[in-house]
């Protein structure tokens, strides 16, 4: 039966509250992220040049290490909000414990790869001989706040499942200025330097993760959940986010073969290709707090043996992402020529990045469809078809990516390329969804 105009707009009404509600603080939360890096940035480039290059080559690591394992967060917040909305929320925050012994485990593994290793890993990246000392001295001390990253991870998407993206601004903003406080008193007050920066960013992680921590336990007293190590749920946790992994490796090495491409053209088109990714990842953060937004809701309907609910959601987040798409491909239009002089004077750089910048703009609304579609698919726990047609999408990108140098186009080929990756993306997403093979209802899928 086909429902009516009046309660179509109710229905509509009442997606638009909960996908602003959940999206608006997690668009909050991702963009407080990358403000670590910035603050330790702005604090550790007075030292000197050495040691702002050390910085760089070490958060370029540290940030591949922790984005890697994003499925911590994913995974759980589409584990957890099924069984919210099949009524269990003891079960439902048991699950989000298994996340969070998870990412302990695998941090403890992380440090003990990196500390031995850190001067080798250091030298990969290219570090120069003046830099490399403290690149090597900011990993050795940043990577004991990997395992804190990660609880932070789990815990938020326990909270997210929970339907709770508030609580993960509030520890965000916490977390950054309690690390710009920690690295000037340590960096200047103390006098320790780069080890200074590093050790106010660990204890800022850590005291991050005891907040996270308090609120899971206190929830999990109060519905009687287990807190104790559980292996066949770590386990299970550890199969739903192996899909996930496989496919943000696949992005990670998309977005690679697209830096190493530009730098192959010259200086101009790397310093422009550093420009516009930049922008990329910004705008990214608003299309993926929907995407967010989905994860929770829709677990949440398929928890609750509600299809047509999920199918309704998921048709209204795409519109909504189509409509922020077209807003920042406009925002960046217009912005252009106020946006290109903030990052560089050369001439040769604006004129290299105004095309593949306007490339840009016009990818939005596809990536708006594509970053949707990506939420809905994890909320629905279909972690095993979003590996497979990354990997689809890694097919068709590479190739296209690395004739550039051979046929030309400069920077706007390479960011044509970027835009076909991610055509072909929203191709594979649009007949998933459309397939309707995700709506699998029930506490677990």
């Amino acid at each position: 039966m086909t429902q009516a105009p009046a309660a179509t707009k109710a229905t509509r009404r009442q997606h638009d509250r909960e996908i602003v509600m959940l999206a608006v603080p997690a668009f909050g939360a991702l963009v407080a992220e990358p403000l670590f890096v910035m603050a330790d940035s702005a604090i550790v480039g007075h030292l000197g040049t050495a040691q702002l290059a050390g910085l760089g080559v070490a958060s370029a690591l540290l940030t591949t290490a922790v984005s890697i394992f994003v499925f911590l967060a994913y995974a759980t917040t589409a584990a957890v909000a099924r069984r919210v909305g099949a009524g269990d929320l003891q079960a439902a925050i048991r699950q989000g414990m298994d996340g969070i012994w998870l990412a302990l485990l695998i941090g403890a593994t992380v440090i003990a790869v990196v500390l031995p290793s850190a001067p080798s890993l250091i030298n990969l990246f290219g570090a120069s001989d003046t830099a490399a000392p403290y690149a090597t001295t900011y990993l050795r001390i940043s990577s004991l706040g990997i395992p804190a990253m990660l609880i932070v991870l789990a815990a938020t998407g326990v909270l997210r499942g929970l339907q709770n993206t508030k609580t993960p601004l509030y520890v965000a903003i916490s977390g950054f200025v309690a690390n710009a406080v920690l690295n000037v008193v340590l960096v200047y007050g103390a006098d320790l330097g780069i080890a200074g920066s590093a050790w106010g960013t660990v204890i800022a992680q850590w005291g991050m993760a005891a907040v996270y921590l308090i609120v899971v336990v206190r929830g999990a007293r109060r519905h009687g959940a287990s807190l104790t190590p559980d292996a066949a749920g770590i386990r299970a946790s550890a199969q739903a986010g192996a899909p996930l992994l496989v496919r943000t490796l696949s992005l990670r090495a998309i977005l690679l073969i697209a830096t190493a491409v530009a730098a192959r053209l010259g200086d101009a088109d790397i310093a422009a290709h550093q420009i516009i990714l930049s922008l990329w990842s910004l705008l990214a953060f608003a299309l993926d707090a929907i995407a967010i937004a989905g994860q929770a809701i829709i677990g949440r309907y398929l928890g609750a043996d509600d299809p047509q609910g999920a199918r309704a959601a998921c048709r209204r987040m795409v519109q909504w992402g189509i409509a922020v798409g077209v807003a920042l491909g406009l925002l960046v239009i217009l912005s252009r020529p106020l946006f290109l002089p903030l990052f560089t004077s050369d001439p040769t750089v604006k004129d290299t990045a105004l095309p593949a910048l306007i490339m840009v703009a016009l990818c939005q609304p596809i990536c708006g469809v594509v970053y949707v579609l990506d939420g809905v698919l994890m909320g629905a726990g279909d972690g095993p078809y979003l590996a497979g047609a990354m990997l689809v999408t890694l097919a068709v990108f590479a190739p296209a990516a690395l004739l550039v140098p051979t046929f030309g186009g400069g920077l706007t080929a390479v960011w044509a390329a970027m835009t076909l990756m991610m055509a072909v993306r929203m191709l594979t997403l649009l007949l998933r969804a459309r397939s309707g093979r995700w709506v699998v209802t029930g506490a677990t899928r």
